[in-house]
């Protein structure tokens, strides 16, 4: 089976064109404030206006009201959300086959968090201070053995270079990156963006 590719914290049409192009997945777009990577939802909106509908988009939302992540599903920016903070069991439940859960794995305890999420896909990444984007890499050991349980999407520290071997120790369903593909915080470079999806494929 081929890997499922996202392409995180996309800011522009023509960078979402570039992830069609490479053949990527699925989108992200950052809806929280304070990353480097933020967008509002009406440019997010505007953009998935001009996407082939076979692209999933995404929006990353950091414990969020539910009414602005309802508001990003009505606008037609997103198709799923990404729930990249400290969110109860019973928020994410109110967006039942429509969200992606975010979890750092710091110990093997963080392993028995999954399953108060039934969720069709999990994101696993780096234990690091903040909501993502830190570049670091997630410990392979327990992203493996979250993926041996659950279907998941592994983040953290990938890049073109690394991306084939940690799929390769972890065995996710898919894989996300934001900075390994990008020339600054927000703008992905081209080439780098379909060297890792050929890479992940």
């Amino acid at each position: 089976m081929r890997t499922f590719v996202k392409i995180c914290g996309v800011t522009s049409l023509d960078d979402a064109l570039a992830c069609v192009d490479a053949g990527a997945d699925a989108i992200g777009f950052n809806f929280w404030p304070r990353s480097k990577r933020h967008v509002a939802v009406e440019i997010a909106a505007a953009i998935a206006k001009r996407l082939p509908p076979n692209l999933r988009t995404v929006g990353v939302f950091v414990d969020p009201a539910e009414a602005d992540v309802e508001r990003a599903f009505a606008s037609g920016a997103i198709v799923l959300v990404q729930l990249h903070g400290d969110e109860p069991p019973e928020l994410c439940r109110r967006f039942a086959g429509r969200y992606i859960k975010a979890l750092r794995l710091k110990d093997a305890a963080s392993l028995e968090t999954m399953a108060l999420y039934p969720c069709d896909l999990l994101l696993v990444d780096a234990d690091t201070p903040g909501y993502g984007g830190s570049g670091q890499r997630a410990d392979v050991t327990l992203a493996a053995e979250a993926a041996a349980r659950r279907r998941v999407i592994l983040a953290g520290g990938l890049t073109p270079d690394n991306v084939a071997a940690a799929i390769a120790e972890v065995k996710p369903y898919g894989v996300d990156v934001a900075g390994g593909v990008e020339r600054e915080p927000g703008v992905k470079e081209g080439l780098k963006v379909a060297a890792f999806v050929k890479a992940a494929k």
